[in-house]
């Protein structure tokens, strides 16, 4: 699964003019992706701070916090999108830090 397209779907606000997405190659893309949304949040709430940390308790509230997002990943076989909750992309994203970390241990 991890080299299909894969769009993630936002509303961070209730006010549906908010609403985005974000297309990346793989789904490992999009949880960098995701991520990569919640540390530049993390830089605009902390601009004095030069080393900003969280831990994947921290990037799962920012989740939660958005009024809504879900992740749209193409399945060749159906030759379609499959859509995942907000809890799959918790998941996923918890699997795609676990293996940076391992990478870098």
């Amino acid at each position: 699964m991890a080299q299909r397209h894969t769009i993630i779907l936002m509303q961070p606000i209730m006010n549906r003019a908010t609403r985005t997405f974000m297309d990346f190659e793989t789904v490992s893309a999009a949880m960098d992706g995701i991520c990569g949304i919640y540390e530049k949040k993390l830089k605009e709430l902390n601009p004095t701070v030069h080393n900003i940390t969280y831990d994947i308790a921290d990037l799962y509230k920012f989740i939660d916090s958005l009024t809504d997002m879900s992740a749209l990943v193409f399945d060749p076989s159906l030759n379609a999108y499959i859509p995942y909750d907000r809890q799959w992309i918790k998941q996923r994203a918890f699997q795609h830090l676990k293996k940076l970390a391992s990478q870098y241990s």
